[in-house]
């Protein structure tokens, strides 16, 4: 009823977004307080019609294609576009709410649509492939000749040599498949958010600690409930799976997680199939025997082969050491009164438990060092050490909600970098897990540097408010979030640090297996004792993290290091399955589409299962970075850039073996100026070769995590 309500608006009168070149903001951000939900629909419609009448304006120009005319006049368009989805797909996933939903779901075919008639109009691609053809004598410079390489086969991927016949066939595939994968991402979100267990006796939430209770009673309060409520966000699934001695419950607890949109009012299952299919059908329309041979194109991989040549030589590295640790962690799960074979829901528990005994180092032990202002402190202090960039909070930028932070960034001689977005607590509007993105892109039009808005989203550890004065503490981190923190932040300055002349090449727009370099990488400091003496220091006395910790965290990094490794494999094994198939997935109809779906995906994680399979569980169903996200064939991406990251920060280990100080501002720069300024000017290996001097080496991560194999190629 809202949609259709907001659908029939036309007018631009009081829309803020008709005026956007006009707002009076601080560097040109949102005005969040003036823009509300029946503004989006009108102002998609209109920024869609002054896209298409400014390609038209390219295909009708009479004189003849150049790159000023045609290419940059082509990646200058959709200006209006990228600034009203800017602002509406963030709050989809940061802020969003049933009629956001909804415009979202009625808005899926129109932008693939819109998306589709510019990519398979026939005129638009013959100017462009008369520049390209002509490419050779024009006198571009680099960037220029990768914006019409990547222009020209960004037309020739998505259909523009295709036959009439066939581009039809394309624009249907892709219309459905944004329904699809739009819709799978919908019931994650309310498969989360729908289930709950209320607890009324606290004998059951033995072994968990007072911050996590607070958190469950809060959970409760929140509903208008007495009790303690668990839900599936991971403040409260993650504590209690470690921490809970109910057995029971925690099983309830997995079951729940990895059962999620299988079946019932949220099913993902039939989802699942038909978006491999639709996938393969259009890698079919383009000669390819798989998705995943076409999504592989232009990325680092470059071949289907190649990533499994990773995975494979990752799995045979890793594995014996994932199946000892198993077996460790069975017996000491049995001395311990476990007389039953270790499952899924006990791995965490007695894994943490173990730990603690072989390192008597806990979250628990922890927390009180990593409070959130001073997280955010040593994050922005490090970008500081090793970038000479700053933070300064700006009051006057609105934000989409309360609990934002904003800062305005500075370069180290006090010029203005960026706009920076921070969101760290999980809400019920707000999708799990954490990532960045931009509200807007760096470029450089007419002489201007329009330096870009950059946002992260996290759902960390709120802080505890009760009745109790007594209870109440400040938001304290996991050492996990504060990675996870540093992860995501690494891919802010990716964005913040970009100098790119067109905002399709800046920040982050780099092949997908190597986006994650620039935030694994700094991911690194959390284990440098130099990095944690800058902000660590325990809320209440305000003293530093003691050595003793530092030295048992060291001790531990390498802590079920490979059982990690053959977790993410398995993710990644279970992605190429899905998008390696050669024929459209048939499903069994003597066992029906969920236990087909299910069956297929353990197969393909079999090899590298080293705990017990669940009967009816599969994380396929709510895995949302490949059936949802842009990681299609692209998951195993994670591992690349963690081979990359590893060895991008040997360079600093080894500077500061010898200056003696983890903070080297030489390595920094090689690493600003050949990866984090440059985004996708250059093909990616010729950037890290740059830096690195030469090729990565698996070996830094085996030495990293442990591994005693040792690999010359």
């Amino acid at each position: 009823m809202a949609l259709a309500a907001t659908a029939m608006v036309a007018s631009a009168d009081g829309n803020p977004f008709f005026e956007y070149k006009n707002w009076k903001t601080p560097h040109g951000t949102y005005p969040f307080n003036e823009i509300h939900a029946e503004h989006y629909m009108p102002a998609f419609e209109e920024a869609m019609k002054r896209g298409l009448q400014e390609i038209d304006d390219i295909v009708n120009n009479p004189a003849a294609p150049t790159f000023a005319n045609t290419i940059e006049a082509y990646e200058a368009s959709g200006e209006m576009l990228s600034i009203v989805a800017g602002c509406f797909y963030n709050l989809t996933s940061a802020e969003t709410n049933d009629t956001l939903q909804q415009i979202e779901l009625e808005l899926s075919p129109k932008m693939s649509e819109y998306s589709s008639t510019i990519r398979l109009n026939e005129k638009l691609f013959e100017r462009i492939k008369a520049v390209y053809d002509q490419r050779g004598k024009l006198r571009l410079n680099k960037q220029q000749v990768k914006l019409l390489e990547d222009i020209y086969e960004s037309f020739a991927n998505n259909g523009a040599n295709l036959s009439p016949e066939d581009k039809q066939t394309y624009r249907e595939l892709t219309t459905r498949l944004s329904q699809l994968t739009l819709q799978f991402g919908q019931n994650v979100l309310k498969a989360t958010n729908a289930w709950s267990m209320l607890l009324t006796d606290e004998a059951l939430l033995a072994g968990l600690n007072a911050d996590t209770k607070a958190i469950l009673r809060r959970n409760a309060e929140q509903k208008g409930l007495q009790g303690w409520l668990l839900n599936l966000k991971p403040t409260t699934y993650l504590p209690v799976m470690q921490d809970l001695d109910n057995r029971d419950i925690r099983r309830e607890l997995y079951m729940a997680s990895q059962t999620k949109c299988i079946g019932g009012e949220f099913d993902n299952t039939a989802l699942i199939v038909e978006i491999a299919n639709t996938r393969l059908a259009l890698a079919r329309l383009f000669g390819k025997q798989t998705y995943a041979q076409k999504s592989l194109y232009k990325t680092m991989a470059d071949t289907p082969e190649n990533v499994y040549s990773l995975l494979d030589r990752l799995r045979d590295a890793y594995m014996p050491a994932a199946q000892q640790e198993v077996k460790e962690l069975q017996e000491y799960a049995q001395a311990h009164g476990l007389y039953a074979q270790l499952q899924p829901w006990d791995w965490s528990y007695y894994s943490k438990k173990l730990k603690q005994e072989k390192y008597s180092i806990s979250d628990d032990d922890l927390r009180p060092y990593f409070e959130l202002e001073n997280v955010k402190k040593g994050v922005f202090g490090l970008a500081k050490r090793l970038y000479g960039i700053t933070f300064k909070e700006n009051k006057q930028i609105q934000v989409y909600h309360p609990e934002v932070t904003v800062y305005e960034v500075f370069d180290e001689k006090g010029r203005f970098l960026a706009v920076y977005y921070a969101d760290f607590h999980p809400r019920d509007s707000k999708r799990g897990g954490a990532w960045m993105n931009d509200f807007q892109s760096q470029y450089i039009r007419k002489g201007k540097d329009h330096r870009p808005h950059i946002i992260n989203v996290m759902n960390f550890t709120r802080p505890v408010i009760s009745d109790n004065p007594d209870e109440n503490k400040p938001a304290l981190l996991t050492y996990d979030e504060v990675r996870t923190f540093l992860h995501e932040f690494g891919h802010g300055l990716h964005g913040m640090l970009t100098r790119c002349q067109y905002s399709a090449q800046s920040g982050t727009n780099v092949p997908r297996d190597f986006v994650e370099l620039p935030s694994q990488f700094n991911e690194n400091f959390i284990d440098e004792k130099e990095f944690l003496d800058t902000f660590a220091k325990h809320y209440l006395t305000g003293e530093t993290i003691p050595q003793e910790l530092i030295d048992k965290m060291h001790a531990s990094q390498t802590y079920h290091a490979a059982y990690g490794c053959v977790r993410q494999l398995s993710f990644c094994y279970l992605d190429m399955a899905w998008h390696s198939l050669t024929e459209p997935f048939a499903v069994n109809e003597t066992i029906g589409t969920t236990e087909s779906v299910i069956r297929f995906s353990d197969e393909a994680m079999e090899q590298v299962q080293v705990m017990p399979l669940v009967p009816g569980t599969q994380m396929a169903a709510s895995f949302t970075h490949i059936f949802s996200g842009g990681y299609a064939a692209g998951y195993y991406s994670y591992k690349w850039s963690e081979l990359l990251d590893a060895d991008a920060f040997s360079i600093f280990k080894q500077a500061q073996k010898k200056n003696g100080s983890i903070f080297d501002r030489k390595a920094a720069q090689l690493f600003r100026e050949n990866i984090l300024e440059k985004g996708g000017t250059e093909k990616a290996s010729e950037l890290y070769r740059r830096f690195r001097s030469g090729e990565p080496s698996i070996n830094a991560l085996l030495e990293r995590d442990g591994i005693k194999t040792i690999v010359v190629k």
